[in-house]
Parts: structure tokens; C-alpha cells; sequence
């Protein structure tokens, strides 16, 4: 159970970096610098999640 709820953890800051990107990209002049570091923050977050699978 507690793997389940860090996982829905995970989850659940993965989709809030989804919604922060989708903000920054709509801005009339993105920052670009912020936009990588959360993509970065994401990938980490799905490698994390891809590894409590294995």
C-alpha cells in the first residue's frame, strides 16, 4: 500500500508539472530556462515512477 500511495504521490506532482508547463507555454513570452527545468522535474518524476514497476 504505502508503494501505492507514493506512487499516487508521484502522480499527482507529475500532473501538476503538466499544468505549470501548459502555463508557461501560454504566456505571450515563455521562459525558456523554466520550461526545461520542469520538464527536467518531470522526467525525473516518471523515471521514479517507471522504476516502482520494475
Amino acid at each position: 500500500m504505502i508503494v501505492d500511495e507514493a506512487k499516487s504521490s508521484l502522480e499527482t506532482h507529475h500532473a501538476s508539472l503538466e499544468i505549470k508547463l501548459l502555463e508557461e507555454l501560454n504566456r505571450p513570452q515563455p521562459d525558456q530556462n523554466l520550461i526545461v527545468a520542469i520538464k527536467k522535474q518531470k522526467l525525473r518524476l516518471k523515471d521514479e515512477m517507471l522504476g516502482m514497476n520494475a
